[in-house]
């Protein structure tokens, strides 16, 4: 549920300018629907309520050709919602009521192992119970299979589970909360990518928002820039960095050609509103690339 007005509220104040849109969205579904429409051939694991939102978004999932035999739906609960305020300059504050997402279980994972063992990367963020991302973690690496996590919102992850990583997509604020340091110059930047390595993660992608990423893996480190555009909504863009991201490891792309594409999905996502409906499809993100430079 999204509000857009000329700036966001303050405690106890009252914006009455804005613009009311509705879409489908959270972490999960998002990079889901991202990596579909950058052509990934995607699989679901979610739980949903049992409620006019989860109706649609079963439909709009199919009609996006996801593969959602693994999502779950949970009678007793609400699927998740989320009240997003954004202001002009595109910043956003979010409120989320989790709902049914806080229901998928580790005995829910072992339904889809025949699955994850099909897969080439497993893509996993934290709106989901994190019992449930160890063991969805543990079930990849038992069979061999990469992970791209993305530790949003931000909750501590073991280093053991940290050691199965194949590429570890944070922001600076998670990469701060899950390493201690400060994440603010390029130098703490470069200090926190190490640090996080040191706990096994074998790609550690730091996003800066409109400046970029900083990439590491064991050969080389590199900030890349972001590309220029007007931001409308930044919404989701995270999730859609992600989702276009793990489509482009699956496809051969090494981590950091893989994130010059996935930057340039995002920054198309942000000039749209709204979170499943700003991720472009995979002729959108050729094009732009093809117009744009860092």
């Amino acid at each position: 549920m999204i509000i857009k007005s000329s700036r966001l509220p303050k405690p106890g104040e009252t914006v009455g300018d804005g613009i009311f849109a509705k879409a489908n969205g959270g972490k999960g579904a998002n990079q889901a629907v991202a990596a579909a429409r950058a052509g990934g051939n995607v699989v679901f694991i979610s739980c949903l309520g049992n409620d006019d939102f989860a109706h649609t978004m079963l439909n709009d999932f199919k009609n996006g050709k996801i593969d959602t035999q693994f999502v779950f739906i949970e009678d007793k609960e609400p699927t998740g919602i989320a009240l997003i305020l954004v202001d002009n300059s595109g910043e956003n504050c979010i409120s989320v009521a989790p709902g049914a997402n806080h229901k998928l279980s580790v005995e829910h994972i072992k339904k889809a192992e025949t699955i994850i063992k099909e897969s080439e990367i497993i893509l996993l963020q934290l709106e989901i119970p994190v019992e449930s991302v160890l063991f969805a973690i543990e079930l990849a690496h038992k069979h061999k299979k990469k992970v791209l996590l993305n530790p949003a919102p931000a909750r501590q992850i073991d280093d053991k589970h940290l050691a199965m990583i194949h590429s570890l997509v944070l922001n600076e604020t998670e990469a701060e909360f899950l390493t201690g340091l400060p994440v603010r110059t390029d130098s703490q930047i470069r200090e926190a990518a190490k640090a996080l390595m040191e706990k096994g993660s074998q790609n550690i992608v730091i996003t800066l928002g409109a400046k970029g990423a900083f990439v590491k893996n064991s050969e080389r480190d590199e900030f890349l820039p972001g590309f220029k555009v007007e931001a409308v909504d930044t919404t989701a863009a995270g999730d859609v960095y992600c989702g276009n991201l793990a489509v482009a490891l699956v496809e051969g792309k090494s981590i950091f050609e893989a994130v010059r594409f996935a930057s340039a999905a995002s920054a198309i996502s942000v000039t749209r509103l709204g979170a499943q409906p700003s991720a472009p499809k995979l002729t959108e993100t050729i094009e732009f690339l093809k117009t744009h430079s860092l």
